[in-house]
């Protein structure tokens, strides 16, 4: 080994350690995301501090929560966002071998809440920071981390629609969601309803007196996957997602009161993930359609009051693929790579491509260990993630 690639090599362990010590300080935090995260932002605010780089704290309207985007390099326009988010999903009723808010290091795997998805990508960027400020960037390299990624995904919208107003609007994003550093540069939309079916209650041994919700919304129910099974039929032109096809899933459903009573109301809580050119509002139109063809007369025979309504929790738009977009061509190159991949899962990388910002998905671990009980990163893609990093902070040097 000649001196330089021994300097190289410590190097390398250096700097992987700085992101598993990291990693290990932001997996401590519980930021489910159902709790606040400011805990981990002053962590967060603290290393910023340290290494003198100027950041904008984005706080919720509630105050309990806050996105962070820095900016290393010239304060322009111009150059990279590297976006994450900062919640992870609940560890209640998951059996895990040790304290998920604790990194384990086993093996060559880090163990922990969020390990994945995606504080490891988090703390890749945080550690990089001062082979970054090295780099004399020429085009600035901004990090913006968020939250409620894993409930709405609308913790980085205010963060997005101030890029090019009082923040600096990057020519590229790159979403670190888990993509074993593949370039995914689509991946579908989702949007979560609830169906809320009102009708009559009445003595079960005379039912023409009411009006029973949960009939109405077992129907309703059929009606969706009678509908997604046709979605099946139609499958994806592009070939390229898994499952091949938009898809509709009904995961609760709750009502009435006794079993000898006509039930006066009935709610099911549902979904739709689309493919990329597939409009959101698909799923939604056809049920509609079908309530006002069929089911709300049927529930009406004998309760001219009953009614049925749905109304949208999470909306996520999709990413389509952009061949040969400036993202597409960046990560690309960074990773070493001449083909793009898509994944069934939705991301942020939607709402930034919405903006007309071109963007792709690659980050380190693979999405099969997100949101799972003993979940791990390898620390094998955490090194190849930060030679994903050098080469960047090399091209806009």
């Amino acid at each position: 080994m000649t001196a330089a690639q021994d300097a190289q090599a410590r190097e390398d362990g250096a700097r992987l350690e700085a992101a598993i010590e990291i990693l290990t300080r932001l997996v401590s935090f519980d930021t489910e995301s159902s709790k606040s995260n400011l805990a981990l932002v002053n962590f967060v605010e603290s290393l910023f501090d340290d290494y003198g780089v100027d950041y904008v704290k984005i706080p919720n309207a509630v105050g309990d929560k806050a996105a962070l985007f820095a900016t290393i390099g010239p304060k322009v326009d111009g150059g990279v966002l590297l976006s994450g988010h900062t919640d992870v999903v609940p560890v209640e009723g998951q059996s895990w071998t040790s304290n998920p808010f604790e990194l384990r290091r086993e093996r060559g795997r880090l163990y922990g809440r969020g390990a994945t998805d995606m504080k490891g990508f988090d703390a890749i960027c945080l550690a990089m920071i001062p082979e970054f400020q090295r780099a004399a960037l020429r085009r600035p390299i901004h990090i913006l981390l968020s939250y409620d990624e894993e409930t709405t995904c609308r913790g980085a919208l205010d963060a997005i629609r101030r890029l090019g107003e009082d923040l600096p609007r990057p020519d590229v994003v790159l979403v670190g969601e888990p993509t074993l550093m593949q370039v995914a540069d689509a991946h579908k939309a989702i949007v979560t309803y609830r169906t809320t079916v009102h009708g009559r209650e009445a003595h079960s041994s005379k039912p023409y007196l009411g009006a029973n919700a949960v009939e109405a919304a077992c129907d309703l129910v059929c009606e969706l996957y009678r509908f997604n099974e046709a979605l099946g039929r139609r499958g994806d032109p592009a070939g390229r997602f898994d499952p091949p096809c938009s898809t509709i899933e009904v995961g609760v459903i709750h009502g009435g009161t006794a079993r000898n009573i006509l039930a006066k109301q009935c709610a099911f809580d549902w979904e739709f993930r689309s493919l990329p050119d597939v409009p959101q509002r698909l799923a939604l139109d056809h049920l509609e359609e079908y309530i006002a063809r069929v089911a709300l007369p049927r529930l009406r025979r004998n309760a001219e009051d009953a009614s049925i309504e749905t109304w949208a929790e999470v909306e996520v738009p999709g990413l389509a693929a952009e061949p040969g977009s400036a993202a597409e061509t960046l990560a690309l190159k960074l990773a070493q790579s001449n083909r793009t991949i898509s994944v069934p899962y939705a991301t942020e990388a939607g709402q930034f491509q919405a903006e007309g910002l071109p963007t792709v998905v690659c980050g380190p671990g693979s999405i099969d260990q997100a949101h799972q009980p003993d979940e791990f990163l390898e620390e094998s893609q955490v090194a190849a993630a930060i030679s994903f990093m050098r080469r960047l902070a090399k091209e806009l040097g």
